[in-house]
């Protein structure tokens, strides 16, 4: 996948408040590279849980209607912990472009969560176009990836 030729499905994306702002410049990123997605919300800075969106995004998916997701909140901790609830779900926080790198890599991960208080609109582009241009490398990565579910 990347980010200039994405596949037919839309990436998901969701915020809280806290990463709403981080959240509206990649939905220009997105909007001017002609990508589709699905915006879960929030969709206001006004003060919200970022649990009510995590959700939602996380079932999608999960289901396979959307792929991959993007999650914001202010250290992207709260959002991604919620988010990795979900069995089908590897989010992984990314605060540079090599972990973007490696999250996809070697863990496959579906979800990108950022730290949208501590990252530039720079380096928000950066570590975006490394997880969408980064294919998952297989091989001894994919038995470990399947023994991640519990129960």
């Amino acid at each position: 996948m990347s980010l200039f030729d994405h596949s037919v499905k839309p990436i998901a994306i969701g915020s809280d408040h806290a990463g709403f702002e981080r959240k509206q410049y990649i939905l220009r990123v997105l909007e001017e590279k002609g990508i589709p997605y699905r915006d879960f919300g929030a969709f206001t800075s006004e003060s919200s849980d970022y649990a009510d969106y995590a959700h939602p995004l996380a079932e999608a998916v999960e289901k396979g209607e959307c792929y991959p997701g993007i999650t914001i909140c202010g250290t992207g901790n709260g959002i991604s912990m919620t988010v990795n609830k979900h069995q089908g779900i590897r989010a992984a926080l990314c605060w540079n472009k090599e972990i973007a790198y490696y999250a996809r890599a070697h863990n496959d991960a579906n979800i990108l969560s950022l730290p949208g208080r501590f990252l530039s609109e720079e380096e928000v582009y950066e570590i975006l176009v490394t997880f969408l241009n980064t294919p998952f490398e297989g091989g001894r990565h994919e038995r470990r990836i399947k023994k991640i579910p519990c129960g």
